[in-house]
């Protein structure tokens, strides 16, 4: 169970350094609204306790970014518009943080930063120069490393997520996402990802991939 409390203190402290110092409406204004879109009923895995996750393996990341705190702001937004039918929450997602920040007193080349960031997470694959970048797609990656039990966790809260489709297409579109993934030449971006996460991420991976292709057949 996520402490909400925890969190609404980890927004203020991101959200406080990136504000121009002019006053602003209450700021856990902001942080209850995020908080109640992570909570919404069609969540099994971006919930609460991957917004945690994240905001924990930034701070394990912190020294490789230029803007930490930004960062941090983009991991309270880069899941926050979520249903698992749309391929568009990436970009609603972004066009939310391009919404709420001016509002809540963050600059516009801080919102602009973090509705980039956003967005990059559609595809994981930041620039060789790109730290902030680098270092939310290794957080929001992370969990390729989880532990056995973490691991199958997830996969078996993604499947949740995604309960409207048949097991067959299931396994035939999750198998797709991993072989592009372990196809890559690198996972994570930052040397601490690379050091730590990669090959148990790999390892994960082609594991749930092997049993994605011996899974039985449904009967005749």
């Amino acid at each position: 169970m996520a402490d909400t409390d925890a969190l609404r203190a980890r927004w203020l402290r991101a959200l406080l350094p990136a504000r121009d110092g002019a006053c602003f409406p209450e700021p856990y204004q902001y942080a209850d609204a995020l908080l109640r879109r992570w909570s919404e009923p069609q969540r099994h895995y971006h919930t609460l306790t991957h917004l945690t996750a994240v905001l924990d393996h930034i701070d394990v990341l912190e020294e490789y970014a230029d803007n930490p705190d930004v960062v941090r702001l983009a991991a309270w937004f880069h899941d926050a518009v979520y249903l698992p039918d749309r391929s568009t929450n990436e970009e609603r997602s972004a066009r939310l943080a391009e919404r709420a920040l001016p509002e809540a007193g963050v600059s516009a080349e801080k919102t602009a930063e973090v509705a980039r960031l956003v967005r990059l997470t559609v595809t994981h694959d930041p620039a060789d120069d790109d730290r902030d970048g680098q270092v939310l797609c290794d957080a929001d990656l992370a969990i390729l490393a989880a532990s056995p039990s973490s691991y199958a966790a997830y996969t078996a809260a993604v499947r949740e997520e995604y309960h409207f489709v048949p097991n067959e297409a299931f396994r035939a579109g999750r198998a797709d996402v991993l072989r592009q993934l372990l196809a890559l030449p690198r996972l994570f971006r930052t040397p601490y990802g690379r050091e730590h996460w990669e090959a148990t991420a790999r390892y994960n991976m082609r594991g749930e991939l092997e049993m994605l292709s011996t899974a039985p057949a449904p009967p005749a």
